[in-house]
Order: C-alpha cells, then structure tokens, then sequence
C-alpha cells in the first residue's frame, strides 16, 4: 500500500489448515479492488478460513487506550513476533516493511469466514460525528486502502502448523501451498472480538448511567450494579486466558456468568411482553400516544425506562458475548490439534440465542419507529400548542427509534487492527466491519 507515494505495505495470505490455493504471485502488486476480488475468491473457494493481514506504518497519535494491551510474552504476541520474524526471512519486502519492529498490522477477516463465528458479533457501529460511517480504531470507514498498492509476500519458512502453542509455518510444500497460522488467526479474532464487545459495553453503560439518573428508580440501578460487577471477573478471566493460563473459581466468572444469564432471561421476557404489546394494536392505524407510552414508558422522549431496559439488554449482550469468546478460547487450548475449528464451533453454538436476542430487539425497533401517531383525543376542535408540540416531539423520538439498527444479521468482512511495538508487545484494537 502507498500511503505517502513512497511506501509500499506488504499482505500476506493466512489458511488455519492445510489447504492449496492459487494465491497472488509473490512480489506483484495489487490495487485494493485487486486485493478485495482475492479475497472473496479465497474465501469461496477454500475449504479452510483464509485471512490476509496487511502490514502499516504506524500512524501518530495512535490512542491504544481503546484496545487491549497485551505483552510480548502473549501467545498473540508471540505468534506474531515468529511470523513476522520467518517472513523476513524469505521476503525482502517483509524484510524491509518490518524492520523496525512496530507498526500496524491489519487482518481482514472475509465475510463468508466471520459468519462462522456469529451473525451479530461483529456489526457496523455508527459514530456520534460522522452520519454513515463506521467506527475504526485507526483506520475510517473509507480506509487509506483506497490509494494503496498491496506487494503480496511470499510464504514464510516452514514451521510447526497447528496446535495453540504451534508457530506460523507452511502448509504442504507446493507453489500453490499458503502459509498456515490457525494460533495466530485464533487469538487475534479473539481479541480483537473481545475488545469490540468491551466498547459496546462501554458505550452501553455510558448510555444507563445518563439514563438512571433521569429516573431514580432503585430496581433499576440494581440491575445495573449487578451487570456492572461482572466486569472485574471478565476483565481477570480475558487476561489470564489471553496469557494461555486456566481461570480458577477464585476469579469470579461463575457468579458473574450466573448474573448474566439471569440478566438476559429478564431482557428474554421484556422483549416478549413488547412483541406481544406491538401485536396487540391495530395494524395500518395510527396509535394514540397514552396506549403506546403504557407499554413502552418514556419512548416519546430521550429517557424512560423502555431505553433504559433497552440499554441493560444491551449491556448484557456485550458482556455475555466477551464472555462466549472466553469459553471458546479456552475450549480451543483444551484440544490444541485443532484451534480454529472449535473456536469456530464454541462460538456458534454460544451465540445463537444472543442472536435471536439481539435480532428481536432490532425488529421492536424497527417496528415502533414505523408507526404513525394519532392526534390527540377529545371534544375540543382545536389543540393547543403543548399538545402538538409534545406530538411532534414524540413522533421524531419514535421514527429515530430505528435508526442505525441492523436487522439482517448479513456478515460483512472483519478487520482487525493491532499494533506492535518494538518490544514485541501489542495492542489489538475492536474489530470492525471493514
């Protein structure tokens, strides 16, 4: 990639299997339009997940308190660290593009591979400034791959393939053979998931906090102080797994995994009681206000308690779902012959009922943000001026309800983002849609 006329950034090509591919010659270079045609060919053809990391230049100004920071002694770390270290060896290019030890490596995960690990845990997340476009760690939503030059490198020296304590090495010899590093494609799409969980967390919180203090009720500030705690115990369980250790009882997750789920069960009934409460008004007539604020308390405004439910289902997701990427985790380091696959199949098997969950929820969205608001009743032929301003302001809080909310559940492609430092430590980002 070119990002000063002068710089070129390498891609490589990742299977987590042995697989053979026609892959791009090492050496010639790729537009973007030529790399994202590469990709979606890789990804239909192979039979094992296929992820392409592309090496930066480290930007300036680099905010690494939004990511997680993990030591150079890290199985992230040191996966990285070998493979970076054994494509030098047979690339000039990489030899050159890494020889000063940082930068930003960008690993773009095809669609078709994220949609194996779940419809909803990776999804466009719209920013307060820019209408349309999506958060990025350090790359926007137009990226800089729009001016780039891609040099595909190629293959890095043979190694040991396989296991979570296994290098980056190459697949069986051949041309047309890619290089394999299932450790290292596992543990950053686990980090790099982890993270993105923590920031909707983040977010969410935020959002409660703002919320519960508009409405002083107590029930409510339980529900949330109970999430809430849950997140020194995930915080310990993601280190110390991260660090390819066992998480022991004394960290907490157990109770904080129970908190969770009973979190969900009450965000499973809600949403149930506001299904049954859209299915109970008069289909294609407009809806007087009164009804629709006795079922959803506060959607006419910014606060209420219908979005501060909305806000601690929300909370609860994220929390769970960095919590499923744990277990997944863990579950993949008990067989360590075969990461990828049971990380792949530990999530899915997680994530479906956060799913249905969250896609519930989108579609109560979207339906009360569609609904027309009839005018106020009474004898009296003419309103006065609170009455319709109150409609109107009620009207625009309602069809906003469905903004940003996405409800196909369509996988799109993942990148994720971590930076290096000359040290060997680094700080993965939360993933993205690219």
């Amino acid at each position: 990639m070119t990002e000063d006329r002068g710089t070129t950034v390498p891609v490589w090509t990742l299977a987590t299997g042995d697989v053979r591919m026609p892959g791009p010659t090492a050496g010639e270079s790729l537009t973007a339009e030529r790399l994202a045609e590469l990709r979606g060919v890789l990804a239909v053809l192979a039979d094992e997940p296929i992820v392409t990391p592309e090496r930066h230049p480290l930007p300036a100004g680099t905010d690494r308190g939004r990511g997680i920071p993990l030591d150079a002694a890290s199985p992230l770390a040191r996966h990285l660290s070998r493979f970076i270290a054994e494509s030098a060896r047979t690339s000039l290019t990489a030899a050159r593009a890494t020889a000063s030890g940082e930068g930003l490596y960008r690993m773009v995960v095809p669609a078709k591979v994220a949609a194996r690990f779940g419809q909803g845990l990776v999804r466009p997340m719209a920013p307060k400034a820019a209408a349309g476009g999506f958060h990025g760690a350090l790359v926007d939503s137009t990226g800089i791959a729009a001016q780039a030059t891609f040099v595909p490198v190629g293959r890095a020296a043979a190694g040991t393939a396989g296991g979570a304590g296994a290098t980056a090495g190459a697949a069986a010899a051949g041309g047309a053979a890619l290089t394999v590093a299932a450790p290292l494609v596992l543990m950053a799409v686990a980090v790099g998931v982890s993270a993105h969980a923590d920031q909707r967390r983040r977010q969410a919180v935020e959002h409660i906090t703002e919320l519960l203090e508009q409405l002083q009720q107590d029930r409510l500030d339980d529900e949330h102080s109970a999430l809430d705690g849950c997140r020194a115990a995930v915080d310990k369980a993601t280190a110390v797994l991260l660090d390819q250790g066992e998480p022991g009882l004394s960290l907490g997750l157990d109770s904080a995994v129970h908190t969770l789920d009973t979190a969900l069960s009450k965000a499973d009934t809600r949403l149930a009681r506001w299904q049954r409460a859209l299915d109970a008004l008069p289909g294609g007539e407009p809806v007087d206000l009164a009804t629709l604020t006795e079922s959803f308390p506060g959607v006419d405004g910014h606060g209420g308690a219908f979005r501060a439910h909305l806000e601690l289902a929300s909370l609860a997701i994220a929390l769970k779902r960095r919590v499923v990427v744990l277990q997944a985790v863990e579950h993949a380091q008990q067989d360590p012959g075969n990461p990828f696959g049971n990380f792949v199949r530990a999530l899915r098997r997680d994530q479906r009922s956060l799913d249905a969950l969250e896609s519930g929820i989108a579609a109560v969205l979207v339906r009360l943000s569609a609904l027309e608001l009839a005018r106020p009743s009474g004898r009296r032929p003419v309103f006065t001026t609170n009455e319709v301003d109150r409609l109107l302001r009620a009207a625009h809080h309602l069809h906003r309800l469905g903004d940003g909310v996405a409800v196909d559940g369509r996988a799109t492609d993942v990148a994720i983002e971590i930076v290096r430092d000359k040290d060997g430590s680094v700080v993965v980002f939360p993933a993205l849609a690219a």
